[in-house]
């Protein structure tokens, strides 16, 4: 199906399953016309670094999306949490959520954004966001209450800033709505720049 009738405004659509990605969309004004989310396998290549991941998977998200709907923006996205040379995985278990945060615990790691766009007519643009984020020394009593709030689960490091964990974190550098999910100056500036046209538009 087409992204756009003839004439019509080509739809926004988002090629990803994250409510939080959504909701940051929101917040500066943009609803997607539809969310496609994109079924692929992101297990990590043979020494594959982080930035380089994050940016695959962005595109690789938008593309196949793209593909099935010409004549749209499509945007993909993918967030990497990274120490050093190693990414933390998703996590979707208690057991994951908790080795991730004692890892964090007491030490900088990086959040790593990769965005791309395919507008209309089939050109990509790309970005690559990266944010700096410091945990505090975590107690058992941390891990374990945060763990209980269940907030962890499903969030890249097993833990989501917008919720109970800003309370270990005591630093941020770079864009704060890149570590939520979407570095959003950054996604705005590529769709203005790839001539989208907000629906408030006059």
């Amino acid at each position: 199906m087409s992204g756009a009738a003839s004439g019509a405004r080509p739809a926004l659509i988002l090629a990803s399953a994250s409510p939080r990605r959504r909701d940051l969309l929101a917040q500066i004004g943009l609803v997607p016309d539809r969310v496609v989310p994109a079924a692929l396998d992101e297990t990590r290549l043979s020494d594959e670094l982080p930035d380089a991941h994050a940016k695959r998977l962005a595109e690789a998200k938008a593309r196949a999306v793209a593909q099935a709907n010409p004549g749209a923006f499509v945007l993909g996205a993918d967030t990497v949490v990274a120490l050093g040379r190693r990414i933390l995985p998703k996590a979707e278990d208690e057991a994951t959520a908790r080795r991730c945060l004692a890892a964090l615990s007491g030490r900088r790691h990086r959040v790593i954004g990769g965005v791309c766009l395919v507008s209309p007519d089939g050109r990509m643009r790309q970005r690559l966001v990266t944010s700096i984020v410091a945990f505090n020394r975590l107690a058992e009593a941390d891990i374990r209450a945060y763990l209980a709030s269940g907030e962890w689960h499903g969030k890249a490091g097993g833990y989501g800033i917008q919720g109970r964990a800003a309370a270990y974190i005591r630093f941020v550098s770079g864009s704060y709505s890149n570590v939520v999910g979407l570095p959003l100056f950054e996604t705005y500036n590529l769709l203005i720049g790839a001539g989208y046209r907000r629906p408030d538009a006059p």
